[in-house]
């Protein structure tokens, strides 16, 4: 099976529907199959359940294939008679009408196994070149079980809201946030980090959600499973999760009532799984995955403006009010208003520019604060009447 050629999810349905281990397993099972691949972690190193052999696959090929697979078991553990390809098609049909979306050019016609193929290609990498290996795998691959809980959600209640995805993400920056602060030593990478996410809360208005809120957002058993796990990811990025971290981590594992056993479990496997596989992660080549997220992170934003700087000046010549706030952030801070007025404008600009969509992926929000500084840098010298060359 080719996931880079057409007819793979013919084939891969084929297969599957042939085998009767994936058929009766449990939700809980099938996370943890998803964990031990990576694909949870965002780095996927074999076909969950090894359903089938590896042989020469890429990450990327083996996280469309995962990805197909949670959406395919999501969609047998439900009620419903849609079939399988028609139901998922349908979700992001209604995700794309809830909010912007880059699949909205791949939504229109026949329903078919090859505009599902196009769909899953899209949601995985939108540009390999433009797209680190190390960006692309870190954040927003370890976000796409989103994707799965919220089909989970549409099945069940034969609709969606843009509140249940709002309060997945905003739970997310809010844990991660607070994982990063429990360090016992934070470097200047951790910081740099914390201040991202801390200047990118899309939905909530630049007020970090509290703790006790964050945690009452989360209701079933596999979106607190997956909240600890992402967690723990977050704790791990210095390769060490110290022992106020520790703490953090068993107490928020507490508080969604998860049981001392998969608590200890989660724990466990972030740090086996990262040390048996370290040499086959790219990101760990580094001596701080911190450090090479915000390295990779900054480097691919500069070339996505410098590619897009003709188009996006254009753009924003339009948006009086942008330009303006834009130039002042490079002699002073934004407030707080100031900065959600920049991020809700700029996010409608990168709507009508595909190769920007990464901005308005999950996750994508957290590198706003970095186009935002790298912009009056690369936009005409007349953009900034402050601007002083430098030798």
């Amino acid at each position: 099976m080719n996931p880079s050629a057409n007819g793979w999810i013919k084939k891969l349905l084929k297969e599957v529907k042939a085998n009767p281990l994936f058929l009766n397993l449990d939700d809980a099972t099938f996370y943890e199959a998803l964990r031990d691949c990576g694909f949870i972690y965002g780095s996927n190193l074999d076909v969950v359940l090894k359903l089938f052999t590896k042989e020469d696959l890429t990450e990327e090929e083996l996280c469309k294939i995962n990805l197909c697979l949670a959406l395919l078991h999501t969609h047998n553990n439900a009620t419903t008679e849609i079939p399988f390809v028609e139901s998922v098609i349908d979700f992001y049909t209604e995700i794309s009408e809830k909010k912007a979306s880059f699949f909205e050019e791949l939504l229109g016609g026949k329903k078919s196994n090859e505009q599902l193929e196009k769909l899953i290609h899209k949601r995985i990498q939108i540009d390999s070149n433009i797209i680190t290996k190390n960006f692309n795998y870190f954040i927003i691959n370890a976000l796409l079980y989103i994707d799965v809980l919220t089909y989970s959600y549409y099945l069940n209640t034969k609709t969606i809201t843009t509140a249940y995805i709002k309060n997945i993400e905003a739970t997310i920056e809010s844990v991660s946030l607070d994982v990063l602060n429990s360090k016992e030593e934070k470097n200047k990478y951790d910081e740099s980090l914390i201040r991202l996410i801390e200047s990118s809360l899309r939905f909530q208005n630049h007020t970090h959600i509290s703790y006790e809120d964050a945690i009452s957002n989360i209701n079933t058993p596999l979106e607190k499973q997956y909240i600890l796990d992402l967690a723990c990811m977050a704790a791990w990025t210095d390769k060490t999760i110290d022992s106020n971290e520790k703490r953090f981590l068993i107490q928020l594992g507490q508080d969604f009532n998860i049981e001392t056993q998969l608590i200890k479990q989660s724990l466990e496997t972030v740090n086996t799984f990262y040390t048996k596989h370290k040499e086959d992660i790219a990101i760990l080549g580094s001596k701080n995955i911190v450090q090479s997220f915000y390295s990779n992170s900054s480097k691919m934003v500069k070339k996505l403006i410098t590619r897009n700087s003709k188009r996006l000046y254009k753009e924003l010549k339009d948006s009086k009010e942008l330009m303006v706030l834009l130039t002042q952030s490079t002699v002073r801070d934004l407030t707080a208003e100031e900065q959600k007025k920049v991020q809700d404008q700029l996010l409608d600009i990168f709507k009508s520019i595909p190769s920007l969509a990464i901005f308005l992926l999950p996750g994508g929000a957290i590198l706003l604060p970095l186009v935002v500084k790298f912009i009056p840098k690369l936009l005409p010298s007349a953009f900034d009447e402050n601007r002083i060359e430098e030798d």
